[in-house]
């Protein structure tokens, strides 16, 4: 008796992986083209101002006043640069700037962080109460005279602690934390509390090392405001050597603009410095965001989306 190898073998095709692809439909490829051409006109659109800003930081001020410039300088100019730059103060203000958003944010995150946590836990005594508390400050506050005042009595005044203590917990940043540690796995806890950890270690060896998206994105939020900020070293210090960089390009704009308007000719119009301003205050930033963007995402997702 014989046996055909072939009888009842199942077809190679069957069992061969498909190479066909999909066939893109034509209302497919409309949205997908309609898409790339609307993200490429968002990205344009807001690329533009920041373009436009530095080349007329770098442009001459005739061509400003004449309207002719636009995303390239014209009349290569750095003459604003140099004289902002050489100035001590300006290494200065720019040093305390520096110290202030270091200084601030690490304060901020340490008390963002633990707050954060204990209200995270359900079993936590009056955990409505203090939720409550931070929620009511985002919608009231003592208002500017109650708040000079009580800087100025407690001695905060000319002093960095005026910029930290007001602003060390912002509280939009303390829900999206305690979002974040509400959804973090209990087991990993559980688990770490019985091989022997305090609650303290816990946090620190367990919790805030798979954190670090989440964390990421709060010091740039908290880095951010700090290094923008400028209302409150104004109100709360009246000496230039204490001063943060914000402070210091905003005054010297304010001369520029003054002294143009007198029609002097020895200063860049007001156009040029303001753009030599926002060029020098942005810088670091821009800088630094590349180095966590890649947690930007994760992190404001991982805080704001309830598991």
């Amino acid at each position: 008796m014989t046996i055909d190898p072939t009888k009842d073998a199942p077809d190679l095709a069957d069992i061969r992986p498909s190479t066909r692809t999909v066939k893109e439909t034509t209302g497919y490829r409309i949205f997908k083209y309609a898409n790339y051409f609307t993200l490429l006109m968002i990205s344009a659109i807001t690329l533009y101002p920041f373009i436009n800003l530095v080349a007329k930081a770098f442009s001459a001020e005739g061509y400003i006043a004449a309207g002719q410039v636009n995303l390239i300088p014209r009349g290569f100019n750095t003459t604003t640069f140099a004289a902002v730059m050489s100035d001590s103060m300006f290494w200065i203000n720019y040093r305390n700037t520096v110290v202030y958003t270091v200084v601030a944010t690490a304060i901020a995150m340490v008390l963002t962080t633990t707050f954060a946590y204990a209200l995270a836990k359900k079993h936590l005594k009056g955990r409505s109460i203090f939720v409550g508390i931070a929620v009511f400050t985002m919608f009231f506050s003592g208002g500017l005279i109650p708040n000079y005042l009580l800087i100025n009595s407690i001695g905060f005044k000319n002093t960095i602690w005026a910029i930290v203590i007001p602003n060390a917990i912002s509280v939009f940043n303390l829900l999206i934390m305690k979002s974040f540690f509400e959804n973090f796995p209990t087991e990993l806890e559980e688990a770490a509390a019985i091989d022997g950890l305090s609650t303290y270690g816990i946090f620190g060896r367990i919790v805030l090392p798979l954190s670090k998206a989440v964390l990421a994105t709060m010091i740039l939020f908290y880095a951010v405001s700090f290094w923008n900020s400028w209302f409150q070293a104004f109100l709360y210090m009246d000496r230039s050597e204490l001063y943060p960089v914000t402070i210091y390009l905003r005054n010297l704009l304010a001369a520029a603009t003054s002294m143009e308007d007198m029609g002097s000719d020895n200063v860049q119009i007001a156009s040029n410095v303001q753009s030599v301003t926002m060029v020098l205050t942005v810088l670091p930033i821009v800088c630094v965001y590349p180095f966590i963007q890649r947690f930007f995402v994760s992190g404001v997702m991982l805080g704001s989306v309830k598991g």
